[in-house]
């Protein structure tokens, strides 16, 4: 309708002045005039109402070859290594669906934005150091014409992790793996800890690890818009909806195994406009489940998990929402401008905010003390029951502390073993994951985003392989046990 509009000569432009909203105009004075001319235009498409000036803009477009469902961080690391990587300028019509505009429920805008190597799977830690590189180099990747450089606002302050006796063992292992892998960490004593941070209470401790570089944190907000402005520039097309539908063809096959199963693609997306009952239906090749919390429920949509238990099709994505409350204090007396992000081994951390004493910090909860998860109301009791004394007990200073602030967010929580899914569904054949890291998906959004664009571009890992982390590892029981899930 649109396009018949502008062979007629009618640009956006004149819409937007207000052809339509009955400002002054040549077919605006009588109403009759106004009719006449509609009634002319009808001509040149017969048979039935029509209405020439309708904005179709915020509507997504009818064709696209990849639809990633998830404008955070991850789904826009996607889209822009997916343009990066493309054969030849346009060949892939790339369209991210993000369902909140404001970003003010989203993960990436509130987390805290931390990076470290010190973790025990080597994907993890190779993810790690391919993300700070990014970081540190952010402009030469992100870099857009005439607009001006990001500032990332890296702190590197390394991170500080504590171990008891019971622990201590486990930690020289995943320093040994960490120092493999090229990551550089040190361990200390408890009496090179306390001379390093005198602040420190060591009772309990047996040993220590501590990150010499490549640690600290970062602005995750300027990440995201970063990765938005780079790929809207490479021609990425974004809508803000909600995916309601994900229409499917379905294939039978039988197994090595004599099993019948049935193999789905996805051939159409249905995005639903916000507050509205409207619906654009999306044709497209590739869906990418980078819905964080929320990839659970778009993995039901393509009917996944829908099967019969103990089966592949029965085997469910297992995400799903986790609330996670960060604390925001002040204390002047405390560690100061030095002070890394400390992991205590209770499970309390913290980290400096700022210049002036202010501090955040938090703590997971237990499986039996998991907050419900329908709001982001943070419960200020669990600072003074469950977080507060850890502190105070690690940090003696942090006893006059004040709390001046506090948030929640949502973590896209895994289930099975706390690790990412990267890669396809083996029966949703052109569906494919960026999900389930569990609280450490920002800092691995760079080369996360990389591996999924490889995979698809290639039809396999180049970068990292990241195999690892497959849908099968939940149907096969193989769980990828990370010893520095924080």
């Amino acid at each position: 309708m649109f396009r018949l509009a502008l062979q007629l000569g009618l640009s956006r432009g004149l819409l937007s002045r207000g052809l339509c909203t009955r400002s002054r105009g040549p077919f605006d004075d009588k109403d009759e005039k106004w009719a006449e001319f509609k009634k002319k235009l009808q001509v040149t498409w017969p048979g039935g109402s029509w209405e020439p000036f309708v904005d179709t803009s915020h509507l997504p477009p009818e064709h696209a070859d990849v639809v990633i469902v998830g404008g955070g961080v991850m789904g826009w690391s996607v889209a822009y290594w997916l343009k990066r990587l493309e054969a030849r300028k346009n060949a892939i019509r790339v369209l991210v669906v993000e369902r909140d505009p404001t970003y003010s429920r989203a993960s990436t805008r509130l987390s805290i934005g931390d990076i470290r190597q010190q973790f025990s799977v080597p994907q993890n830690i190779q993810l790690s150091l391919f993300s700070i590189e990014f970081l540190r180099n952010i402009n030469e990747y992100l870099a857009v014409s005439d607009e001006p450089p990001l500032d990332i606002q890296f702190s590197p302050s390394g991170y500080l992790l504590l171990a008891s006796e019971e622990n201590a063992s486990q930690m020289e292992h995943n320093v040994k793996v960490q120092r493999q892998e090229g990551a550089k960490v040190c361990l200390l004593s408890p009496e090179q800890l306390k001379n390093k941070f005198p602040w420190i209470n060591t009772e309990g401790i047996a040993l220590a690890s501590y990150g010499l570089e490549n640690e600290g944190w970062f602005d995750p907000w300027c990440l995201l818009q970063g990765l938005r402005r780079k790929a809207m520039s490479m021609g990425v097309y974004h809508s803000h909806g909600e995916v309601t539908e994900l229409v499917s063809s379905v294939r039978p096959m039988v197994t090595s195994r004599g099993e019948q199963v049935n193999i789905k693609r996805i051939y159409e997306v249905h995005v639903k406009m916000n507050n509205s009952l409207e619906y654009q239906p999306v044709e497209c090749a590739i869906v990418i489940n980078a819905a964080g919390a929320w990839s659970g429920q778009l993995a039901e949509l393509a009917g996944i998990g829908m099967g019969p238990p103990g089966t592949l099709q029965g085997t469910r994505l297992p995400v799903e929402p986790r609330k996670r409350y960060v604390y925001v204090w002040h204390c002047p007396q405390g560690p100061g401008l030095e002070a890394p992000l400390l992991t205590d081994i209770s499970g309390a951390y913290f980290r400096r905010e700022g210049l002036g004493g202010h501090y955040l910090g938090g703590c997971s909860p237990t499986e039996e003390e998991e907050p419900d998860t329908q709001d982001l109301e943070v419960d200020h009791n669990f600072f003074q029951e469950k977080v507060w004394p850890r502190l105070a007990q690690r940090v003696p200073s942090f006893s006059s502390l004040k709390v001046q602030s506090a948030w929640a967010s949502y973590d896209d929580y895994n289930t099975f073993d706390q690790n990412g899914i990267v890669g396809p569904h083996p029966l949703v054949s052109n569906m494919y994951f960026a999900t389930g890291f569990s609280g450490h998906g920002v800092q691995h959004a760079p080369g996360v985003g990389r591996a999924v664009a490889e995979i698809l571009l290639n039809g396999h890992f180049n970068t990292i392989d990241l195999n690892l982390f497959s849908f099968n590892r939940f149907y096969l029981e193989e769980k990828v046990l990370e010893g520095n899930i924080i």
